[in-house]
């Protein structure tokens, strides 16, 4: 495995993106929201990054810090808890759902004015539209960082309780032989499961470099990933040219 080889991923998304995609993934409201679940499932995210040698921003690790302080909070009698002389609300999850609501607003209108302007390559509005944010679709079709993240983890579950003598005796995989190896198994115009890629993975780390070649083709636009339902599944593509 290449030790000193670093994802070289520009994450647009930052750590609101991902507590929202949590959420989502969970099917829950902002409010309802679960600091000790939401908390445990960002760590592991952000335990998957460090385990792909993923760079990540610091407010990465900002919010994590603050989760736990936010977790710590709610485990104490509210007689215990101590003053917060900012907030007026004894739930000590309110600030965060506070930024969580604003920035889902912000980038509610971002997705709105962003589908705007493509229609406005089209056609000509005779007045400003009104946007009707509580109605706006999912944008389906894109596949982000957290969705690839997620299949990966799924994939990681085979080897959880696996001791491989082989992961630490023979591996010898390098993301370049793995990158030859995608190629050849997708074909120009093929359209695969992700899970596919990882049939033949015999280890942890094989299946680690398997997925850096991945993100390294789809960087370099060699691969393409697709969702036809928001969460589904995930399908690799080689396009034709």
């Amino acid at each position: 495995m290449d030790d000193d080889y670093k994802v070289k991923l520009e994450i647009f998304e930052g750590p609101l993106d991902l507590l929202l995609y949590l959420i989502k993934k969970d099917e829950i409201g902002i409010y309802d929201v679960s600091i000790e679940r939401i908390t445990k499932q960002y760590l592991n995210y952000i335990d998957t990054f460090k385990l792909l040698n993923v760079e990540l921003a610091s407010e990465f690790i900002v919010m994590a810090a603050n989760l736990m302080y936010i977790k710590s909070r709610e485990l104490l009698p509210k007689t215990l808890q101590p003053p917060d002389e900012e907030g007026e609300e004894d739930d000590p999850r309110w600030e965060l759902i506070r930024q969580l609501v604003e920035y889902k607003k912000f980038k509610d209108a971002a997705q709105f004015l962003g589908r705007q302007e493509v229609k406005a390559d089209e056609f000509f509005a005779a007045s400003p539209e009104m946007p009707d944010l509580d109605a706006a679709p999912e944008v389906l079709g894109q596949v982000g960082m957290f969705d690839l993240i997620r299949a990966f983890q799924k994939m990681l579950k085979r080897f959880e309780k696996t001791d491989d003598i082989r992961e630490i005796v023979n591996d010898q995989w390098t993301v370049s032989a793995k990158i030859d190896y995608l190629l050849e198994l997708l074909p120009l115009g093929a359209r695969v499961k992700f899970e596919t890629l990882f049939t033949d993975t015999g280890s942890r780390s094989e299946m680690i470099v398997t997925f850096l070649a991945m993100l390294e083709l789809i960087k370099l636009n060699h691969l393409q990933v697709e969702q036809e339902t928001l969460l589904g599944e995930i399908v690799v593509v080689r396009p034709e040219s």
